[in-house]
This record gives structure tokens, C-alpha cells and sequence, in this order.
């Protein structure tokens, strides 16, 4: 499986864009950048998008793909997400009043993009991909992906603090090849990491603990504000396996 990363950051700014992997050019896990990162031929060839929750630096291009590709697709955009996320999308951006409501335009019968709900730990075949939602600490019922494809998986934790469920998994399959986990606060903001439901440096070296052992732990969701302290105090940690994302637009093979 081919993974582009078209953003990896926990923020918006000049050279950094917000979370959005591309599984050989088809399979998106999460829209915070792709209409922004990619031409809108690429983006028109997208068949399956998944959601982790409903936080905008993880949807906002959800509404910029519909409109990019409005009448170019002869089948919708299938979404894939928690009940949940669902409705608070449907609710809070595809409403009519903050965007137009996607899911019924131009029509309902043929709409431009069209949501499927996921039941969590219950692995479904997307696309020719085995996917496993799982939940994970952050609001809003979160999840997490691990996706398996000819015999290899990786897993997605996304935006999370400690959890538990998703690395027992991870430990039960031993096709897993790379984990994208994220961190996104310096150690000297833990009391804003914890109440947001994010990692710092000093408690993902927790958290490895759990993951399963000798798989490369490729580390996004910085906060651009931070980068270069967060670079600092994952060196600090002397873990090799841990690679923090150098930059957007950065694939990997697996």
C-alpha cells in the first residue's frame, strides 16, 4: 500500500496542512487538506473517504472536494464514519446554512457525496480494503483505522491520548507494518494535552509501551506553533523507531 501524506499537522499555516492520508490514491483517511493538496482530477478519482471524528482540521475539505467535483463523478463519494460524526457533519457544515448539503445536491437519488455509518471494532471490506474502526480517547466517538490490504495492515490512531483498545488489536495481528500515531503538544503544555485528548512527548513514550514491538512509528499532528520543541523532546525519548513526519506531501510504501 502506498500512503501519501497530503497533511500531517495538527494546524493550518504556511507550509503545513491539516491531517488528510491517501491509500493509493483512491482510499482517504480523513479530508483536512485534500482539496487543498491535490488537483481536482485527483481529487475526482477519491471513491472512499474515512473520518476519524468531526473536528474541522480533519473534515473542512470535505465541503472544498464536493464542490471541486460537484457533477464530475457518476457515483458519490462514500463516507465512512461513526454514527455520530455523521450527524454532527451533516449538522454542522453540510446543513445548507454554513455549505451547501452535499447529500442531496444535485440530487438526492444521484447526491455528490454519501455517508455510511461504521460500528466500531467490526472490521467491512471499503474498496477492496479490510477496515477495522476502533475507538480511541478524543471526543466526539472517535476512531481509529487499521487497514489491511494483500496480507499487510496499518493502523491510523490519529487524534488520541491513551487508549487501550486499538493496541490490543494491534497486538493480536501481526500483518501490522507501520503505525501513524500522533503527538501534538510539548511537555510544558500537558495540562492543555490532557484536556483536549492529544499526546506530548512524555506520555507517548507511555504509550508505546502498549503498541506492538519493532513496527516504525511515524509521529504526526504536530501543532506548527510547536514543531521545533516537539522535534527536540522526541529525541530526547532516544526511541529509533519513532520517525516524526519531515513534511507534507511525504509517501511511504508498505
Amino acid at each position: 500500500m502506498k500512503v501519501k501524506v497530503l497533511g500531517g499537522h495538527g494546524g493550518v499555516t504556511i507550509g503545513f496542512q491539516a491531517t488528510s492520508f491517501l491509500i493509493d490514491d483512491k482510499l482517504l483517511i480523513d479530508a483536512g487538506s485534500v482539496a487543498s493538496t491535490l488537483s481536482i482530477e485527483k481529487q475526482s478519482k477519491i471513491d472512499n473517504i474515512l473520518i476519524s471524528h468531526p473536528h474541522l482540521d480533519h473534515i473542512k475539505d470535505l465541503a472544498f472536494l464536493c464542490d471541486n467535483c460537484f457533477g464530475m463523478r457518476q457515483v458519490p463519494f462514500q463516507v465512512w464514519t461513526h454514527k455520530t460524526v455523521k450527524d454532527l457533519i451533516k449538522g454542522h457544515l453540510f446543513n445548507d446554512t454554513i455549505w451547501p448539503d452535499f447529500s442531496k445536491l444535485p440530487t438526492e437519488k444521484k447526491p455528490t457525496i454519501q455517508f455510511n455509518e461504521l460500528e466500531p471494532e467490526v472490521t467491512i471490506d471499503i474498496g477492496g480494503y479490510k477496515v477495522t474502526p476502533v475507538p480511541v480517547q478524543h471526543p466526539s466517538d472517535a476512531m481509529g483505522y487499521i487497514v489491511e490490504k494483500n496480507g499487510r495492515a496499518i493502523l491510523f490512531t490519529l487524534d488520541t491520548a491513551a487508549t487501550e483498545k486499538i493496541w490490543e488489536r494491534a497486538r493480536e495481528l501481526p500483518a501490522i507494518k507501520a503505525i501513524f500515531t500522533e503527538v501534538s503538544f510539548p511537555n510544558k503544555l500537558q495540562n492543555v494535552a490532557t484536556a483536549s485528548d492529544h499526546h506530548t512527548p512524555q506520555t507517548l513514550v507511555e504509550e508505546i509501551k502498549k503498541m506492538p514491538p519493532g513496527i516504525p512509528i511515524i509521529l504526526t499532528h504536530l501543532k506548527p506553533n510547536f514543531r521545533a520543541e516537539l522535534e527536540q523532546e522526541v529525541a530526547e525519548l532516544d526511541e529509533p523507531r519513532l520517525q516524526i513526519l519531515s513534511k507534507d506531501g511525504m509517501e511511504f510504501n508498505f
